[in-house]
């Protein structure tokens, strides 16, 4: 049965590969976007753009809606004026959503809306499950209050699912776009002691999970989006150098990092060794277990 969902971050990484799931499954979409409506065309396919959230007020309804907007954490050094921006990017426009969602004449059956295992903030080599508390920093505190935010739409009898998204890796965009070109170029390494965890997950699962917690009724709260072989830097930097063909022989120090980047170092210097727990015990298949096929994927195409 085709629905009309309301989707923000339809022009990102992962929503433009979600539109093109969702426009073959025969779904309407309409996506919130500051682009014209024909860059949004262009990049989503045959979708309804929304430029003012505001327009919906008192709208009779979506079927669900997929939040999944927001500036990225790692693209400037973190000053307080940044790190207010990156909360107002998703908490703010949350909440906004959350509030004109209150005005349909029906409510979303379904919301699922975006977070990060930045949610559990440095965690060592502690295995890491939606159960796991976390550790109180910049981060979880970001995560936290922006999953409590979506989290009100619970409170109007909507079924509301939290992707707590890993690292993605998938072609061309996001983190490993960026590090690809030092590796090509032979001077690619670990980060630091190497020993941080990078919970890493394919974009193509990503998608897969957005669509599952879409579609699957018995699925509510929050759920680790990564793949369930979490790695070590060391182990995804010796692994990307192979698949590249290249040398992996020049760390960066992590006092170089610190200095680098101040506290957004963190993002690289520590990790968490998160599992998808709940993804697995509730039935979700996985098309990308391990690293390597993963990233030979994401390279070739």
């Amino acid at each position: 049965m085709s629905r009309h969902i309301l989707l923000t971050g339809g022009t990102g990484f992962i929503g433009r590969i979600l539109c093109r799931e969702l426009l073959a499954n025969g779904d309407q979409i309409t996506v919130l976007s500051r682009q014209s409506a024909a860059d949004v065309r262009a990049i989503c396919g045959r979708v309804e753009a929304l430029p003012d959230l505001a327009k919906l007020r008192g709208h009779k309804g979506f079927d669900a809606i997929i939040n999944l907007a927001g500036e990225g954490i790692a693209d400037k050094r973190w000053s307080e004026t940044r790190k207010q921006a990156i909360r107002d990017s998703r908490i703010e426009l949350t909440q906004q959503l959350v509030n004109v969602a209150k005005t349909w004449l029906q409510p979303p059956q379904v919301m699922v809306s975006g977070s990060a295992v930045g949610f559990y903030g440095a965690q060592g080599s502690l295995e890491v499950t939606e159960a796991t508390p976390p550790h109180n920093e910049f981060t979880h505190r970001l995560c936290s209050d922006w999953e409590q935010t979506a989290m009100e739409l619970a409170d109007v009898g909507v079924r509301v699912c939290l992707s707590r998204t890993g690292i993605v890796v998938g072609p061309n965009g996001g983190f490993l776009q960026r590090m690809i070109l030092p590796f090509k170029l032979g001077v690619g390494g670990k980060l630091g002691s190497g020993e941080q965890y990078m919970p890493w997950v394919h974009r193509q699962d990503v998608v897969g999970a957005l669509l599952w917690m879409l579609t699957t009724e018995t699925a509510s709260g929050a759920y680790n989006v990564v793949s369930p072989s979490p790695v070590t830097n060391a182990t995804f930097t010796k692994t990307l150098g192979s698949v590249l063909h290249r040398p992996t022989i020049l760390p960066a120090p992590a006092v170089a990092l610190k200095l680098a980047l101040g506290e957004m170092s963190g993002l690289l210097l520590t990790g968490q060794r998160a599992i998808p727990a709940r993804l697995q015990a509730e039935g979700f298949e996985f098309r990308f277990t391990d690293l390597e096929p993963a990233l030979k994927d994401a390279i070739a195409n």
